[in-house]
């Protein structure tokens, strides 16, 4: 039961979700990036907007990515639960 329980801690931790979004959206903006007419670049006078960003954004998806993995989730074990529950007063109704 704990192992199912650290799996799905690490599973939908919040960093993993946001890194991985970053990640493929940085990709799409770099390839749009790269493929950047002269037209596109004279709109936005001569700097690449889209590469850059798309630098960006991978870099950051990359930094939460690996935060995640230096630093991952460690699931609370069922001895900590059970001290919590004792220390807890009870809900009045």
């Amino acid at each position: 039961m704990e192992a199912r329980s650290a799996t799905a801690a690490r599973l939908f931790d919040i960093r993993r979700i946001i890194g991985g979004l970053f990640v493929i959206y940085g990709v799409i903006v770099t390839l749009a990036g790269i493929t950047a007419s002269e037209e596109d670049l004279k709109k936005a006078e001569d700097i690449n907007i889209n590469l850059w960003t798309g630098l960006g954004m991978l870099a950051l998806g990359l930094f939460f990515l690996g935060w995640q993995h230096l630093r991952p989730v460690v699931p609370p074990t069922a001895e900590e639960l059970q001290a919590e529950k004792l220390q807890r007063p009870l809900d009045k109704e």
